[in-house]
């Protein structure tokens, strides 16, 4: 199985990779730190199509979009969410996701039983909405948006789309007080997508299995 996962070099992204390699699997592992055959910054057009080109042919048979960034981490209301806080956040957590979709999507296609894991956050549910972190949480909101209009778009070719909240995780996003280690969110996640299907594409889970509200 040919597994390619965004935002690889470190946190949840490099868990996964280990996880899927542990177990003998293909593993792409893209980030903006790789190498130039496996560069991928998600925001430039041109490492897209690189990327795309140097794929040309070869199946996908689990995408997983994984790069993303909190940058009004700690930003309050009248100090901070400044414009480019709000830009940059779209243009990884939203649109860097679509159109890494978008542009491998031949990949997927190749594929017998193509999926896509969406890696969103529980931040992204309406239903649970404490305040705080507007940004952040309105972009996971709009990509967990993209991932359930994608699976119905995408159904009839046969691809399967799931949306993910990784848990709280002791990476440099998470922090050394969250609850879990990223290879604790790599295995329970590795599950999650192995059990993703056709019948469940759509979904929104937490990294345990546990059905998240929208």
């Amino acid at each position: 199985m040919h597994v390619l996962i965004t935002g690889a070099n470190r946190g949840i992204g490099a868990a996964l990779a280990q996880s899927y390699v542990a177990r003998g699997d293909t593993v792409s592992a893209v980030s903006r730190d790789a190498n130039p055959e496996l560069r991928l910054d998600v925001t430039s057009e041109a490492d897209q199509v690189a990327l795309a080109n140097a794929l040309q042919g070869r199946a996908i048979d689990v995408l997983v979009c994984n790069a993303g960034v909190y940058l009004d981490k700690g930003h309050a209301i009248g100090n901070g969410y400044d414009e480019d806080v709000w830009a940059q956040s779209f243009a990884v957590n939203v649109t860097g996701v679509f159109k890494t979709i978008e542009n491998l999507l031949p990949n997927l296609r190749a594929a017998k039983m193509p999926k896509i894991a969406i890696i969103s956050s529980r931040m992204a549910s309406q239903d649970q909405a404490p305040g705080g972190s507007y940004v952040y949480r309105a972009s996971k909101a709009a990509v967990l948006n993209l991932g359930r209009n994608l699976s119905v778009d995408l159904k009839p070719q046969g691809i399967a789309v799931g949306i993910y909240h990784p848990g709280w995780v002791q990476t440099d996003m998470g922090g050394t007080a969250a609850d879990i280690a990223a290879d604790t969110a790599a295995t329970g996640l590795v599950q999650r997508f192995d059990a993703l299907s056709l019948d469940t594409t759509g979904c929104f889970q937490n990294w345990d299995g546990q059905t998240l509200p929208f």
